[in-house]
């Protein structure tokens, strides 16, 4: 997609943070906008800021956990501005602590928004778009963190691994129908995602972790070193224009990513080892996936 003139784009997140930058580079290129924030005073103050830009914008306050939110929001979106060409899942929170002191409660909440909110999306969504048959892309924010875990941010890192093999299934699913998807990887961006344990419903306010002002305070300044949220969404409209899967655009990430990868690479035998074995399971695959697609044809209509 290289034309954004008249398109609709709905954005979670979308009233501060990556969501708000995503906003306005969007809107300045021609989309009507749709921002979905669970925060109203946010909304107010991101549809003010976007309609002296000369946005078209719109705002839904929206619990991404809550699917029959999701879908009312998606129905109002379209009543308003019509069909959605582009979905940004760009909504996360983040909480750190020993992940061996987890509680469910913080398993609930960082996957039920992390991973949950990009499922209600996408299911929401999804054949909507395909419907419309108007094409369209998706992006799914996920992190650096979709390649590397440690025990502070095992549970939000974990949640973004799972993003990130949703991205990789779905653009394979959508290609057919016209609508791209993107996984944005970012590391650092100037938001307030280290006040987004203030989000955090009652029901799942059981932690097990120790978190206070002064860890708030310190992940403040981590991030307003951060990149700017205009600077990350330009990123992110270059990848659609270009068709891109990976949005990483943090080249201090490479030593971290080739070293992650080496490590995959070195835990396989040599491309000559078991060539017998190798050859079987080559035959046995490409049976299951003939017998597959012939399945899939008779069940649901095409051979994907």
């Amino acid at each position: 997609m290289r034309d954004f003139t008249g398109r609709t784009v709905f954005i979670t997140g979308g009233a501060s943070g990556a969501g708000l930058g995503q906003a306005k580079v969007f809107g300045a290129a021609g989309c009507k906008v749709v921002i979905a924030d669970i925060r109203q005073e946010a909304i107010d103050a991101a549809l003010d800021e976007l309609r002296r830009l000369g946005i078209q914008a719109y705002g839904i306050r929206l619990d991404i956990t809550d699917r029959q939110a999701f879908a009312a929001a998606a129905d109002e979106s379209e009543r308003v501005f019509g069909p959605i060409h582009l979905l940004f899942n760009t909504a996360g929170v983040s909480i750190f602590g020993p992940i061996e002191k987890a509680a469910y409660d913080d398993y609930d909440w960082i996957f039920g928004v992390n991973l949950g909110g990009v499922v209600n999306g996408l299911q929401t969504f999804v054949p909507r778009m395909i419907a419309h048959g108007q094409g369209g892309h998706i992006v799914n924010t996920a992190s650096l963190g979709a390649f590397f875990a440690n025990s502070g941010a095992g549970i939000y890192s974990a949640s973004k691994f799972a993003v990130h093999g949703l991205s990789m299934a779905m653009r394979d699913a959508l290609g057919k129908y016209g609508v791209g998807v993107s996984v944005l990887c970012p590391a650092n961006i100037r938001s307030n995602i280290a006040e987004s344990v203030k989000t955090r419903p009652a029901h799942l306010s059981n932690s097990g972790f120790a978190v206070d002002e002064r860890e708030i305070a310190a992940l403040r300044e981590i991030y307003s070193q951060g990149m700017d949220p205009e600077e990350l969404a330009g990123h992110v409209k270059t990848a659609i224009e270009e068709d891109r899967f990976y949005i990483i655009p943090y080249p201090e990430a490479r030593p971290m990513l080739e070293a992650q990868f080496k490590q995959v690479l070195d835990a396989l035998p040599p491309p000559d080892a078991d060539l017998e074995g190798q050859e079987k399971r080559a035959r046995a695959m490409a049976r299951y996936i003939e017998a597959r697609q012939a399945m899939d044809a008779e069940r649901y209509g095409t051979g994907a």
